[in-house]
């Protein structure tokens, strides 16, 4: 699994029960609903799109790459953003995800 970013790793340790809590609930969550783990994870970035959560977004991109989602799977997430969020949002989106599957620009 990718790694978090350090001021997520800090936080929580810090937080220890919060952190323990915090990933029980995503766990309960996960298990929840018929869906597998690609198709989850496709449905947590287009919530981070929405939700504009630029870290949340590279962190589900690289979390597909790594359970074998395509570049174009990623990205036709990105597209489906302009009908719902508009352009600025979608562009946004897509210069995210391209951070992680183009790191080099």
């Amino acid at each position: 699994m990718s790694e978090k970013p350090q001021a997520n790793q800090n936080f929580m340790a810090e937080f220890p029960a919060i952190a323990a809590a915090y990933d029980q609930l995503g766990t309960a969550v996960h298990d929840a609903g018929p869906l597998d783990n690609k198709t989850r994870h496709l449905v947590k970035l287009a919530l981070a799109i929405g939700a504009r959560h630029e870290g949340a977004a590279h962190a589900h991109t690289r979390r597909l790459l790594e359970l074998g989602a395509t570049p174009e799977e990623i990205k036709h997430v990105v597209a489906l953003a302009v009908t719902t969020l508009g352009l600025p949002n979608a562009v946004a989106a897509y210069t995210w995800v391209n951070d992680v599957l183009n790191p080099a620009g």
